[in-house]
């Protein structure tokens, strides 16, 4: 345990207690610069901040790209559902209380011994019988033994030599840059030699600057950090697509990315099916925030639960009745329906889609 580089926020009423920061920021910070999972315990007393800190935990899972595991203020079997459906990949049974103990049989049976962990303050106190650990519990954390966090550096594989790279006149390759969970093209920029290296050495993009005739790590003032995700070239070998992290703006203007200034454009529907599934919760949430007379989606949230449940359950019917027909048309039509109708139960009870492709990657 103690060899892990694990990084701990304790959160109470949804704030990060002792950082200040929010714990979004320290979740982002942490996973970005070398934690190889993140701790969270749940430090608040009443039952109202602990709904705060649930919030806060959703964020944080939805923030962080590595593991996250937490616990606190865990009294019954709900409590643990809520900490694994909001996205943790265990909750923390602490084994100083005799509850927790005895939740440890039910919630492994229900959830699984492998999202199951515990809590004791030193590998000497261990209140729980050796053999319920054992069959139940999938990981002991030792509180006692945790370290500071430490930033390390994240040095990547790298499949290629500098010197087979194609290099322009100016002894340069240039970069292009994705945003790695949009496929947004945040900026380009160029790399020589000493760049490339840095970037492997440290998993932090670095650039060639040719107006400062100097190395240039993005974000080094701004703190808006590029962490490389993937690194691949093109066929020709002299352009190198770049798929990031973005902290903060990649712009220096500002902005998120840095083509935002519209040259010429035709009308087209864009297609991309994790953008139109965005575009359309959006509006959805819009709706929500922001009612318009005559809207139908006003109307089902207007109505509330049970009628957006219903919905669903009908459209579910009529997609399987749908299916039976050989005319695919049909299941397109309904499918559509059923996603409309699904968005709103999403937006209705704080299900975004990114909820959603990580629960299913998951898996």
């Amino acid at each position: 345990m103690s060899e892990r580089n694990i990084a701990v926020i304790r959160l109470l009423a949804g704030k990060e207690k002792d950082e200040g920061r929010e714990p979004t920021v320290l979740a982002r910070y942490y996973s970005d610069n070398g934690a190889d999972e993140i701790l969270v315990f749940d430090l608040s007393d009443t039952d109202a901040d602990h709904e705060r800190s649930l919030g806060a935990l959703k964020e944080i899972c939805r923030a962080a790209e590595v593991p996250v595991k937490a616990g606190g203020r865990i009294r019954r079997l709900e409590d643990v559902k809520k900490y694994l459906y909001a996205g943790c990949a265990k909750a923390i049974l602490n084994y100083a209380r005799q509850d927790n103990i005895d939740l440890t049989e039910e919630a492994s049976k229900r959830f699984g011994k492998e999202r199951i962990a515990a809590s004791v303050d030193s590998s000497d106190v261990v209140s729980a019988p050796a053999a319920l650990v054992e069959e139940y519990v999938s990981e002991l954390i030792y509180v006692n033994e945790l370290r500071p966090f430490e930033e390390k550096l994240h040095p990547l594989d790298c499949n290629m030599e500098w010197s087979e790279f194609k290099l322009g006149p100016d002894g340069l390759v240039l970069v292009v840059v994705q945003d790695y969970r949009t496929d947004e093209v945040l900026m380009a920029a160029y790399m020589n030699e000493e760049a490339f290296q840095k970037t492997i050495e440290t998993g932090k993009m670095t650039y060639w600057s040719r107006s400062r005739q100097e190395l240039w790590v993005k974000g080094l003032t701004s703190g808006h950090f590029q962490y490389v995700k993937e690194l691949v070239v093109d066929c020709d070998l002299d352009t190198i697509l770049a798929k990031v992290s973005q902290t903060g703006a990649a712009c220096h203007t500002g902005n998120k990315s840095c083509f935002f200034h519209e040259i010429a454009k035709t009308d087209y529907k864009n297609t991309n099916p994790l953008k139109v599934f965005e575009q359309v919760y959006q509006v959805i949430a819009d709706r929500k925030a922001h009612p318009k007379e005559g809207s139908y989606t006003n109307y089902l949230f207007e109505k509330g639960i049970d009628k957006i449940l219903k919905k669903v359950g009908e459209e579910a019917t009529e997609l399987v009745i749908a299916a039976k027909n050989p005319d695919p048309e049909e299941i397109k039509y309904e499918m559509s329906d059923l996603l409309y109708h699904a968005m709103v139960l999403m937006v209705e009870r704080g299900v975004t889609w990114e909820d959603i492709t990580a629960e299913l990657a998951n898996r």
